[in-house]
C-alpha cells in the first residue's frame, strides 16, 4: 500500500516501543486498528450511498443505455465490417460458388406453362430484342445477376421500340378529310 517492507515495519515498531513504551503499545495498536476499521467502514458507506444515489436518479440506466447505444453491435459496425470484408474479397469476373452460367444438361427441364397474351407479346419482343440483348451482354464481362439484369433491360427497350414501330406503321384514321371531299353519306352537288 505504502511500499513499506518488513525491515521498515520493524524499525517503526522498535521506535514506537522506545517512544510509547511497552505498557501502552498494545493499547495504541488497538486504537489504531479501530480507527482504520472505522475509516474503511466510512469509505464503504460513502461508496454505497453514491451507488444508491446513482440508482435512484436513473444514472445507471442512462449509463447502460449509452453503453448499449455506443457498442459496435448496436451501431451495425460489425455488419459494415463484414460487408467491407466481403466486398474486398469479391471478384466480379468470378461466378458465385455453386452457380454456373451454363445450365446442367442432366437436370430435368421445367414444365412449360400455357402461353398467355402477355407471354406471346413478350416472346415477340424478345425475338426483336435478341440482337440488342446480345449487344448488351457482349459489351462487358458481367456476373450472372448483372447479365440477367442487362438482358431484362434490353428486352424492355426492344419491346418499347417494337411498340413505337407498330404505332408508326398503323394508318392514321383520325386524319381530317381533304377540303374538297364531302362527308360520308352526303354527296356533292
Amino acid at each position: 500500500m505504502f511500499d513499506i517492507g518488513w525491515t521498515e515495519l520493524m524499525v517503526i515498531g522498535v521506535v514506537a516501543l522506545i517512544v510509547i513504551g511497552p505498557k501502552d503499545l498494545p493499547e495504541m495498536f488497538r486504537t489504531l486498528g479501530r480507527f482504520t476499521a472505522k475509516a474503511r467502514s466510512m469509505a464503504r458507506e460513502f461508496q454505497r450511498a453514491m451507488e444508491s444515489a446513482a440508482d435512484d436518479t436513473g444514472l445507471r440506466d442512462v449509463a447502460d443505455d449509452l453503453r448499449k447505444a455506443t457498442s459496435a453491435r448496436s451501431m451495425g459496425l460489425d455488419a459494415v465490417k463484414n460487408a467491407a470484408t466481403k466486398f474486398e474479397a469479391w471478384d466480379p469476373l468470378k461466378p458465385k460458388p455453386g452457380t454456373s452460367a451454363v445450365p446442367d444438361p442432366d437436370a430435368p427441364a421445367a414444365p412449360a406453362a400455357p402461353p398467355t397474351a402477355a407471354a406471346t407479346i413478350a416472346a415477340g419482343a424478345a425475338a426483336t430484342a435478341a440482337p440488342v440483348a446480345a449487344e448488351a451482354v457482349a459489351a462487358a464481362p458481367l456476373g450472372p445477376a448483372t447479365t440477367a439484369l442487362a438482358e431484362e433491360v434490353a428486352t424492355k427497350r426492344a419491346a418499347r421500340l417494337a411498340e413505337q414501330a407498330a404505332r408508326q406503321a398503323q394508318p392514321k384514321t383520325d386524319a381530317p378529310a381533304p377540303a374538297g371531299a364531302a362527308p360520308e353519306g352526303h354527296e356533292q352537288a
